[in-house]
């Protein structure tokens, strides 16, 4: 036994939850031993089974709680499984934003050591229930019936379900109605073990503002039996549809779509509006999910990007073009880069859409392109980036360094990767002058934020 380790396993202990984790876990300190705990909420007295024991950290179940915390929602077994994938579901929304502004300050404080940047408040929803216009759901068979849901917690189990409480209406209802019709006509579900069957997921994209909906019919094989049958049946059922997709993937992988697509009914692409900037969306392209959280959060970026008409911007991760053409309407010129090649043919298709010439993209990696585009001359007064997950790549840091643009906004949907580039652009002779947190998934622990930095 580790003499340093102040906990064993199999050991019941009472403790008081202090944090949660970026996964949605309690965090209770036993003499400054960090054990996770699911389910347990700050400021609750817990009694905890102890079930595994590493170095630095162990794991513990939750078995009662002693004492409440004021956000603790109760959720029914008959509730749960509608979540699908919501880590705080049981944690009131006004819990999750405190949640969720203490995660932020936190990162903010442990990996950026910022001391000067405002840290506003998390901008929520007025209804934070239905707000995802995409829906993707797993197809399998149980008492050789096909079934679609969502994942249970933790396994590749499908529970069977027709409704999520943070999916659109629209949405729920297209993946219900293709499901049963599905069914119906005896397409075969696969079999993940096996690898056998015809049909993986179904998913539905709908557009919130232009009421155009999108079926995606994702199969093993490229033959899909009944595809005639199956077409008319979804049109007669499901009037707002405009394109139906089949995606065809043929890998053993958790990959949800493959690389081939055919249109087997309509249009290729669906179309919906963040403001008054009109986009195409096709089957593979990026959208954001929340739609109404979305237009606070670019709204955000726009009012700190400050721009007069007379800047040039570059964006550095842009997609199919979202953030940039919000910039373009106010900027004098957008640069726009994105490795995506097919992100950056829907970009420029959407700047044709919304008859803006002023922005200009490019396939590429951004610290690539960009120092190439530094050489040419092209220097940005206003730089834009909104990375994955894993943050801005070091090279491009050193271009905005070097490129000195008198603002930088930072889009992140990761506080410990934004954290750690700030900390590196205010070594670099940046100021960040405030975040704002916007809560784009709200249920998640996930939280996005808008940065302001200017140059020192």
């Amino acid at each position: 036994m580790d003499k340093s380790i102040p906990v064993e396993k199999n050991d019941c202990i009472e403790a008081v939850c202090e944090d949660l984790t970026h996964d949605g876990s309690g965090v209770v300190k036993i003499d400054g031993y960090p054990i996770f705990v699911p389910g347990v909420l700050p400021g609750e007295k817990a009694s905890i089974k102890i079930i595994k024991v590493n170095k630095g950290y162990g794991f513990g179940k939750l078995v009662d709680i002693l004492e409440r915390s004021p956000f603790r929602v109760d959720v029914s077994p008959e509730e749960a499984h509608k979540y699908g994938g919501c880590q705080l579901q049981h944690i009131s929304y006004e819990g999750q934003l405190n949640s969720k502004e203490n995660l932020v300050r936190q990162a903010m404080a442990r990996i950026g050591k910022l001391e000067n940047a405002a840290i506003h408040p998390v901008l929520g929803m007025e209804n934070p229930w239905n707000y995802r216009n995409k829906a993707q759901v797993p197809v399998g068979q149980k008492d050789g019936k096909l079934i679609a849901g969502f994942y249970k917690p933790r396994s590749h189990e499908i529970i069977d379900t027709d409704e999520s409480l943070i999916h659109l209406p629209e949405v729920n209802e297209a993946i219900k109605v293709v499901k049963e019709i599905c069914s119906k006509l005896e397409i075969q579900p696969f079999n993940e073990e096996k690898h056998t069957g015809i049909l993986r997921h179904i998913m539905a994209r709908y557009g919130k503002e232009s009421g155009e909906l999108m079926i995606i019919l994702v199969t093993r094989i490229s033959d899909l039996p009944h595809k005639s049958h199956l077409v008319e049946k979804i049109l007669a059922a499901l009037p707002n549809v405009r394109s139906i997709i089949q995606n065809i993937n043929t890998k053993k992988t958790n990959v949800i779509l493959g690389e081939k697509t055919k249109v087997l009914w309509g249009s290729d692409v669906i179309y919906d509006n963040i403001g008054d900037v009109k986009f195409a969306i096709s089957p593979l392209s990026f959208y954001q999910v929340n739609p109404v959280s979305t237009k606070v959060l670019y709204d955000k970026a726009l009012e700190y990007a400050g721009l007069t008409g007379k800047e040039t911007v570059i964006d550095a991760y842009c997609g199919i073009g979202t953030i940039s053409l919000f910039m373009a309407k106010k900027a004098k010129k957008v640069y726009g880069v994105e490795i995506v090649p097919d992100a950056v043919k829907d970009a420029k298709r959407n700047a044709s859409l919304n008859g803006i010439t002023n922005a200009k993209f490019e396939a590429g990696l951004a610290e690539t392109v960009i120092p190439k585009w530094y050489e040419e001359g092209i220097v940005a007064d206003v730089f834009v980036v909104d990375p994955p997950r894993k943050g801005c790549d070091s090279t491009l840091l050193e271009t905005i360094i070097e490129m000195k643009p008198k603002k930088v906004v930072y889009v992140s949907c990761n506080p410990a990767t934004l954290a750690r580039d700030l900390r590196i652009l205010e070594d670099g002779g940046y100021q960040t002058k405030q975040i704002q947190p916007v809560d784009m998934f709200p249920h998640t622990t996930h939280v996005e934020c808008v940065a302001e930095i200017v140059l020192k």
